[in-house]
């Protein structure tokens, strides 16, 4: 599969396919959005935002959730703050999210069944490494939206004039629902 990937990426840049994205590294609408990595996502939700290339910082992980006050998602959303201009975020959740209700001991166990040893997971448990708590999903997308639009208020580096609204998107049409 890389080899495929490898050539396909040889092919655009010599027929030059990247002209139609150019753009600046500064968001045209000064909006961040953390969102799911979903794949149903990938198209969707820059077409049901009406957003374009150059137009927001797009920030994925599991969940599209803030998972705690100095994640790498409020990383990035700092950068996007201090150094590029982002004035508004937004964070969306979707329907039928694969990351809600995952749970650490059940991925500890996929780990081991796929050759992690109890050395390991051990190893990362000495580094207090509470895998309840990072590998965890949620029970409600509405809440772990609201959770992390809570969390992003209540920054002490995020300043009072960033607008930050928690959204939950329909995974099939787009459709946006402010919950936050």
């Amino acid at each position: 599969m890389i080899d495929e990937i490898l050539e396909n990426n040889r092919r655009f840049v010599a027929e030059k396919g990247y002209e139609r994205y150019l753009t600046t590294k500064y968001p045209d609408k000064k909006v961040a959005v953390v969102a799911c990595m979903d794949t149903r996502l990938v198209e969707l939700l820059p077409a049901a935002l009406g957003m374009g290339n150059g137009d927001f910082k797009l920030i994925k992980n599991a969940g599209g959730v803030i998972s705690g006050p100095f994640c790498t998602a409020v990383r990035s959303l700092l950068v996007g703050i201090y150094e590029l201009g982002v004035e508004d975020i937004m964070v969306i959740g979707h329907t039928d999210c694969g990351a809600q209700h995952i749970s650490g001991p059940e991925m500890i166990e996929r780990m081991r069944s796929r050759g992690i040893s109890d050395d390991a997971i051990d190893q990362c448990r000495y580094f207090d490494l509470d895998f309840d708590k990072w590998l965890s999903g949620f029970d409600s997308v509405e809440d772990a939206v609201r959770n992390s639009v809570d969390i992003l208020k209540r920054h002490p580096l995020i300043p009072d004039d960033v607008r930050i609204h928690g959204f939950v998107m329909d995974s099939t049409t787009g459709e946006l629902i402010r919950v936050s």
